[in-house]
C-alpha cells in the first residue's frame, strides 16, 4: 500500500539586510549620509547665489558677454564681455597641464616603483608638502626668482622657434616677461602635486606580478610603462591630469602677480607679454567696481564656475569609459 508524499512546508525566504542594524550604525550612517548631501546643497547655493547675483548682466548682455572681448563699464550702456579672459584661462591651463603632465608622471613612477622605500616616503611627503603652499607664495616666488629665468628660456625659444606663431614675438626688444609661458609655468607647478598624487595611488594599486612578468619576458621599463602600466591605469590617470586642469582654470593670485592682463586676445602666441585669466580678472577689478560690474565679475565667476563643473563631468565620464568595472 502506497503512502502519499507529502509536502514538507515552504521555507520563507530570508530577505537580505544591507541597512544598519544597531543604534550607533543608525545614527553614524545618518550623518554621513547628511554630511554627504551637504556638499551637493553647497554647491547648488553657490550656484543658486551667482545666478541671482549675475542675472541682470547675462539678461542685458547676452551671449556676448562669454564670447564678446570689451569691457567697458564707464560707458553707457555698459559694455560686460568677458571672452579674452576665458579664452586666455584655457590657454594658461593647456600649457600648464603639457608642462606638468611629464614631470606628474616621472614623479608618480620614481616614487611607486623605483626608489626604495624610505626614499619614497621622503618624496611623497615633499610633494604634498609642495601642494600645501599658498598660492600667493608661489606667486611671489615666481615673480621675483622664476620670471627672470623662465623670461630667458622664452626668448631661446625665439631665437631658434620664432618661425613657429606659438613662439613668435611682434617686438622682441620689449622682452618676454609677463608672459603665458610663464604663467603656465606657475600653474604647472602648482598642479603638479595633484596629478602626481593620483598617479601615484593609480601605480601603487597595479598588479606588480603583471609588471614582473613584462620585465621577465624581456621588456625594458620603457616598454613596460608603455605597454603595460599605462594602458591599464590610463583612465585614472586623465582622471587626475582633468582634476589638474579644473584647478588650473580657478587660480587666482599667482597668475595676477606673473600675467600682463589684456583685453587684446592672445589667440597663442605664448611669449607676448598680454594674456587673460578670469580668476585674476576679477580680482584685479573687484576692489574698484560699481555695483553694475560687480554683478558683471559675479557673472565671470558663475562662467567659471560653469566650465570648472563641467571639466569635472567630462574627467567622471573619461574615467567611467577607460574602467568599465567602476559601475559595478
Amino acid at each position: 500500500m502506497s503512502q502519499t508524499p507529502v509536502n514538507p512546508p515552504a521555507q520563507e525566504r530570508r530577505k537580505l539586510v544591507i541597512k544598519p542594524l544597531s543604534k550607533g550604525d543608525k545614527w553614524f550612517f545618518r550623518s554621513t549620509s547628511i554630511a554627504a548631501h551637504f556638499a551637493f546643497v553647497l554647491v547648488a547655493l553657490i550656484l543658486g547665489f551667482l545666478l541671482w547675483k549675475s542675472w541682470p548682466v547675462i539678461q542685458g548682455q547676452g551671449f556676448d558677454f562669454v564670447f564678446g572681448s570689451t569691457w567697458d563699464a564707464d560707458s553707457d550702456p555698459m559694455v560686460l564681455q568677458l571672452g579674452p579672459m576665458l579664452w586666455g584661462s584655457l590657454l594658461i591651463a593647456i600649457v600648464g597641464i603639457i608642462i606638468a603632465t611629464p614631470m606628474a608622471l616621472s614623479m608618480a613612477y620614481l616614487i611607486v616603483f623605483m626608489l626604495p622605500n624610505r626614499l619614497a616616503r621622503i618624496a611623497t611627503t615633499l610633494v604634498d608638502l609642495l601642494a600645501a603652499l599658498p598660492s600667493v607664495v608661489l606667486g611671489l616666488w615666481g615673480l621675483l626668482v622664476f620670471t627672470p629665468v623662465a623670461s630667458h628660456w622664452a626668448e631661446v625659444l625665439n631665437s631658434y622657434l620664432g618661425w613657429i606663431p606659438i613662439f613668435g614675438v611682434a617686438d622682441a626688444e620689449n622682452g618676454f616677461m609677463r608672459s603665458p609661458f610663464i604663467a603656465g609655468w606657475i600653474v604647472a607647478v602648482m598642479i603638479v602635486p595633484i596629478i602626481t598624487s593620483v598617479t601615484r595611488e593609480i601605480f601603487s594599486q597595479l598588479d606588480r606580478d603583471l609588471i614582473n612578468g613584462a620585465l621577465a619576458l624581456g621588456g625594458s621599463r620603457l616598454s613596460t610603462f608603455r605597454r603595460v602600466i599605462m594602458p591599464t591605469s590610463s583612465g585614472g590617470v586623465i582622471g587626475g591630469v582633468l582634476l589638474g586642469l579644473g584647478r588650473a582654470i580657478g587660480e587666482t593670485v599667482a597668475i595676477f602677480y606673473v600675467l600682463n592682463l589684456s583685453f587684446d586676445i592672445n589667440w597663442g602666441a605664448l611669449l607676448e607679454p598680454q594674456g587673460g585669466a578670469v580668476a585674476s580678472w576679477i580680482l584685479a577689478r573687484f576692489g574698484e567696481a560699481n555695483g553694475a560690474e560687480k554683478d558683471g565679475l559675479m557673472a565671470a565667476g558663475l562662467v567659471l564656475f560653469v566650465v570648472t563643473l563641467i571639466i569635472n563631468y567630462i574627467a567622471n565620464v573619461i574615467v567611467n569609459r577607460a574602467q568599465p568595472w567602476r559601475k559595478n
